[in-house]
């Protein structure tokens, strides 16, 4: 089976590490890619926005799964493309695709099926959203409607932050983004991080995990990408997991289908638990990044069936198995991430990292005159098993260690939750 991976962050390099030992595999191409990408696929400069181009791609090399990796492409209509000219691929159609692509087409869709999820209103213009967030008062979450890369959320403690970040958006600090804004009601609770593999019909539950949005320690500073996650979310027991199955992933699936836009690819439920149990926050179309690392560490067996079964149906009949073991990844980002990072910065030591049993995932790097460069934001994830959260922690840091860049910096408290957990016990 020849494939085609698009992307070229950290989730890609996973995915494509995951992929690269299947049996099934015959070629595996990607693009764009990325340094680590290309220790196991033939990297291509193709054009994945030029949907013709990307077609023409696949006839020409006998592509017979495309997996796309970021949301935006999937928002743009490539899966649709695909699909019409008969490939196969894992990822939804752009229909589908608002679940991530406007959080407010997702208010609306669970207002409609009964999910569980935060208060909220829907604003075009500042003065009214400014208007309603002064009645609410704070806390409370200021959202810009459309894909800004993981940063158009604000978690406003105070008024003033709120108002600051209704701004923001109308004053096109994430594009066309921002055209709209959602403000929803703060939750409180733990968040938690829970997939599933879906095909139109079936959603097949594909692990947990915790993911650390803020920039600092002890989860301070502005929200980014995510500065690291750990996998199973100690907090999803087997009875919430069925409960966010009943309660949230089925009655989207049914609202989905009803709309005439059956969900197919990976559902990323970002949840809050609370005593009255999970509440949806937001939906994701595509793997999390960094989740995406810790659930590829702990998957067992092989992914490509997988995806081939949610591109083409047929997850009825498949199951996914785990490693009873917690993984724990450890973004390295660039100074100055979330701001404008410093690229070009020199990196080594991935070998000595990779020497204590860690795997490191490229996410931002880049060749530049033989030597290997930060070329991004989130530049490396450095991940680690073992048998519980704390020792999969140690293990991660001891290779973050070993890696030489002067020019990254990273969280060292990542896992925290668990490990206090795992402390009381």
């Amino acid at each position: 089976m020849n494939v085609l991976l698009i992307g070229s962050g950290g989730r890609e390099h996973a995915l494509a590490w995951k992929i690269a030992q299947s049996p099934l595999l015959g070629t595996l191409h990607a693009a764009p890619g990325n340094p680590g990408i290309a220790d196991h696929a033939v990297l291509s400069d193709l054009d994945v926005t030029d949907h013709a181009a990307v077609v023409g791609f696949c006839r020409d090399k006998s592509i017979d799964l495309v997996v796309v990796g970021p949301e935006a492409p999937l928002v743009a209509g490539l899966a649709d493309a695909l699909e019409q000219a008969g490939i196969a691929v894992f990822g939804p159609s752009a229909k589908a695709a608002q679940l991530e692509g406007s959080k407010g087409f997702t208010k609306d869709l669970c207002a409609r099926e009964n999910i569980p999820t935060g208060a909220y209103q829907r604003f075009n213009n500042a003065p009214k959203a400014k208007a309603y967030v002064r009645a609410e008062g704070a806390p409370i979450v200021i959202k810009a409607d459309g894909l800004a890369a993981g940063k158009g959320v604000t978690v406003a403690m105070t008024l003033e932050e709120a108002l600051s970040a209704i701004d923001d958006c109308f004053e096109g600090a994430f594009g066309e983004a921002g055209a709209e804004v959602v403000v929803e009601a703060f939750l409180h609770g733990e968040e938690a991080s829970f997939f599933c593999l879906c095909d139109g019909d079936t959603a097949l539950p594909f692990g947990t995990a915790q993911d650390h949005k803020r920039v600092g320690d002890g989860d301070t500073g502005p929200n980014t990408g995510g500065m690291g996650a750990y996998s199973p979310a100690p907090v999803m027991t087997a009875a919430l997991i069925q409960q966010t199955m009943d309660e949230i992933i089925e009655p989207t699936m049914r609202g989905m289908a009803a709309i005439g836009a059956p969900f197919r690819g990976v559902l990323y439920a970002g949840l809050m638990i609370d005593a009255a149990g999970p509440k949806l926050i937001e939906y994701n179309v595509r793997f999390g990044d960094p989740e995406c690392q810790v659930l590829m560490m702990r998957l067992k067996g092989d992914l490509l069936p997988l995806l081939k079964a949610a591109a083409e149906g047929g997850l009825a009949d498949l199951s996914a198995h785990w490693s009873d073991e917690a993984a724990l990844t450890v973004v390295m980002a660039a100074e100055n991430y979330p701001g404008t990072p410093r690229k070009g910065t020199p990196i080594a030591g991935l070998d000595a990292a990779e020497a204590t049993g860690a795997k490191v995932f490229h996410a931002g790097t880049a060749h530049k005159d033989g030597r290997l460069v930060a070329n991004g934001g989130r530049v490396l994830n450095v991940t680690a098993t073992g048998p519980d959260v704390t020792t999969a922690q140690a293990r991660a840091y001891a290779a973050v260690d070993a890696i030489d860049w002067p020019g990254g910096f990273c969280r060292r408290d990542i896992g925290w939750r668990a490990v206090e957990r795992e402390g009381k016990n």
